[in-house]
C-alpha cells in the first residue's frame, strides 16, 4: 500500500530509538559532568522572535512553518521553531538573566520546510549554550565538550572546521557598499553563495585583495593567522576579529586539538559574531556552533556574550546504530512451558525478581524464537528453571529464583 507518512518525515523504529536514547544518555551525562543544566522550550514560538534577531533571510523565511494564532481580537504569527538557540536565549532573558552566567543544554526538534520531501523536515539536535562569558576559553570549552561527547559515542574520526563570522562581517563593512547592496550580498552568502563575495567590486582595490586572501584561507595553521594579523594594511576591526581567531586557534594547538581552517565552511551564521565551527565524521556533517554576542540584546535582553553548539541526532543515529543495537539485546527472556495458573504465576514472579535485580526482562508464553542473550524457562513443574546463555551456548538448571539470577550474572 502507498505510504501515508508525510513527505520529509521519519519514523524511528525500535532499533533507531535504541540509538536515539543512547545518544541522549551520553550527551546528557557529558553535559552534566561539565556543569551544564538541562532546559526545554516550547515547540511553538512567535515569528517576530526570529525576525527580530535577523535570522531569516528571504530564502530561509520561505522554509519556516508559520501560521496565525488568534489571541482575542489581535492575531500573532507563530512558528514551529526553526532553530534551537533563539528559544533558549528567550528563556534566559525571561528567567535567568539576573544570574548572568548560565550553562544550559537541551535535546529538541527543529522544523524546516523542504519542498522535495527527500530531506527530513523535522530534525533532532542536542544543543549547548554558554551565556555570560566572552573569553576565548569559552569557545574552546564548547569544542572540547562536543568532541568528548562524540568520542564517548564511539566516533573517533572527527574533523573540526573553523571559520569566523567577525572576519566576514568586517570584510563586508570594508567593501563600502550601500545598505541595499550589503544586505543583498549578505543574503547570498548566508544561502551559501560565497562566489558573490569574490565578485563584489570594492572601491578600494586593497580590500579586494584582502577579500580574496581570506576566501582562500583553507587548511592553514594558526601561524598563518599570526602572519595575516601582522599585515600593515589590515583595518582595525578586521585585525581585532583576526586576533580573536588566532588566540582561539593557539589555545586549540596547545591542547593538541587538530582542526582545519575554512572561512567559507559555515552557513546560516546570521546571528554569529565570532568563531564558527562544525564537526564532520565519515563525510557527514554532525554538528556546528559558534559565538553570538549580539543575539540576546536583539530579542530584548541586555548585552550578554554567548556561544553554543548543536550535535545533529539524525546522522549520529546512523553512525552509532550497530553499537546501540548490540547493547539493547543484553537482557533476559523469561519463557513459560506450562499453562497452569501455578506456572504462569511463577513466570511473572520470576520476571519481577529479575527486574528488581536490574535486568531488562521480556516475557514469552508462545514459544517464539529470540535473540536475547539469556533465556530462562519456567518448566511445567513450576519449581524448576532452565537457564541458557545464547552467547556462550551454555545451559544450566536450578530450582531457586535466587540461584537463577546469580547464574545469569551477565551485563545488566
Amino acid at each position: 500500500m502507498p505510504s501515508q507518512k508525510c513527505k520529509g518525515a521519519r519514523d524511528l523504529l525500535p532499533k533507531d530509538m535504541g540509538a536515539f536514547r543512547h545518544i541522549e544518555d551520553i550527551f546528557r551525562k557529558s553535559c552534566l559532568s561539565w556543569g551544564y543544566q538541562e532546559v526545554r522550550t516550547p515547540t511553538l514560538e512567535y515569528l517576530h522572535l526570529f525576525t527580530a534577531a535577523g535570522t531569516l533571510t528571504p530564502n530561509m523565511l520561505s522554509r519556516v512553518y508559520s501560521f496565525l494564532d488568534w489571541d482575542g481580537w489581535s492575531g500573532e504569527r507563530v512558528v514551529l521553531r526553526p532553530d534551537g538557540t533563539i528559544p533558549v536565549a528567550r528563556l534566559y532573558i525571561e528567567n535567568l538573566q539576573p544570574q548572568e552566567l548560565a550553562k544550559l543544554f537541551y535535546i529538541t526538534n527543529v522544523f524546516a520546510f523542504e519542498e522535495t520531501g527527500k530531506e527530513n523536515r523535522e530534525r533532532w539536535q542536542c544543543g549547548v549554550e554558554l551565556l555570560g562569558i566572552n573569553k576565548p576559553t569559552s569557545d574552546v570549552e564548547l569544542i572540547l565538550l562536543a568532541i568528548e561527547t562524540l568520542r564517548n559515542l564511539g566516533i573517533s574520526d572527527i574533523q573540526i572546521q573553523l571559520s569566523h563570522a567577525g572576519i566576514l562581517k568586517a570584510v563586508l563593512k570594508e567593501l563600502k557598499l550601500n545598505p541595499d547592496e550589503e544586505v543583498r550580498l549578505l543574503d547570498q552568502i548566508l544561502d551559501g553563495n560565497w562566489q558573490a563575495l569574490a565578485e563584489a567590486k570594492p572601491k578600494n582595490s586593497e580590500i579586494g585583495r584582502l577579500t580574496s586572501l581570506f576566501l582562500d584561507l583553507r587548511g592553514k595553521a594558526s601561524s598563518f593567522l599570526e602572519n595575516l594579523k601582522a599585515l600593515p594594511q589590515i583595518p582595525t576591526k578586521l585585525k581585532s576579529a583576526l586576533g580573536n581567531f588566532t588566540e582561539i586557534a593557539n589555545l586549540l594547538d596547545a591542547l593538541g586539538c587538530s582542526y582545519q581552517i575554512d572561512i567559507t565552511s559555515t552557513r546560516g551564521f546570521e546571528y554569529y559574531t565570532g568563531l564558527c565551527f562544525q564537526f564532520k565524521a565519515k563525510g557527514e556533517r554532525i554538528g556546528s556552533g559558534g559565538r553570538y554576542d549580539n543575539l540576546i540584546p536583539l530579542i530584548g535582553g541586555k548585552s550578554t556574550p554567548a556561544c553554543g553548539f548543536a550535535l545533529y541526532v539524525d546522522p549520529l543515529v546512523n553512525l552509532i546504530q550497530p553499537q546501540a543495537k548490540q547493547k539493547a539485546k543484553q537482557g533476559v527472556l523469561i519463557k513459560c512451558d506450562g499453562t497452569t495458573p501455578d506456572s504462569i504465576r511463577t513466570t511473572f514472579q520470576l520476571a519481577e525478581s529479575f527486574r528488581q535485580a536490574g535486568y531488562v526482562t521480556d516475557l514469552d508464553f508462545s514459544g517464539r524464537q529470540s535473540d536475547w542473550r539469556w533465556i530462562v524457562t519456567v518448566q511445567k513443574q513450576p519449581s524448576s528453571f532452565t537457564i541458557i546463555d545464547q552467547t556462550k551456548n551454555q545451559k544450566k538448571e536450578t530450582s531457586s529464583i535466587v540461584d537463577a539470577i546469580k547464574m545469569v550474572g551477565g551485563p545488566k
